[in-house]
């Protein structure tokens, strides 16, 4: 795989898998951080004690924060786009949340560049299916497709 492509080549780029990102651990202060940003103080996130109580028996992760995730881990494996000025978050299809991520958990990202399309020139529109795998379990947390601009020079 090349280390930079230009955006009229990402079209052929579909169906390709980059390599995983790094595992990232998701810590009981992550999550206590994303409970007071989003003000979602569910005991199931926060409350060690009770949550150990439950189904999960420990705190789990917001899925919304492990969503939120999926820029930082795909961007450390993401391919580089000569010219790129920025990336625009355009949205996301088919959000998927499969199993909870207990706090103590590491995460990682796997991406498939689905499709790339030149919307106006110097902006590509692109779609990638994004997993986030949970370290020793066979089932994901998140499948997701990730709509992302890109704004070449």
């Amino acid at each position: 795989m090349p280390d930079i492509v230009k955006a009229s080549e990402l079209p052929s780029l579909a169906g390709q898998e980059v390599e995983p990102s790094s595992w990232l651990e998701i810590t009981q202060e992550r999550v206590n951080a994303f409970a007071d940003a989003t003000n979602d103080h569910q005991f199931i996130h926060i409350d060690e004690e009770k949550a150990a109580k439950t189904p999960f028996r420990s705190t789990i992760a917001h899925g919304f924060l492990t969503l939120s995730l999926v820029p930082f881990l795909t961007a450390e494996k993401a391919r580089k786009v000569e010219g790129l000025v920025m990336g625009i978050n355009y949205g996301s299809d088919k959000v998927r949340f499969l199993q909870p991520v207990r706090v103590g958990s590491r995460i990682r990202a796997r991406q498939v560049l689905m499709e790339a399309t030149e919307k106006k020139p110097g902006q590509w529109l692109t779609r990638t299916e994004v997993t986030i795998e949970i370290e020793h379990q066979e089932k994901p947390a998140v499948i997701a497709e990730i709509l992302a601009m890109l704004i070449v020079k």
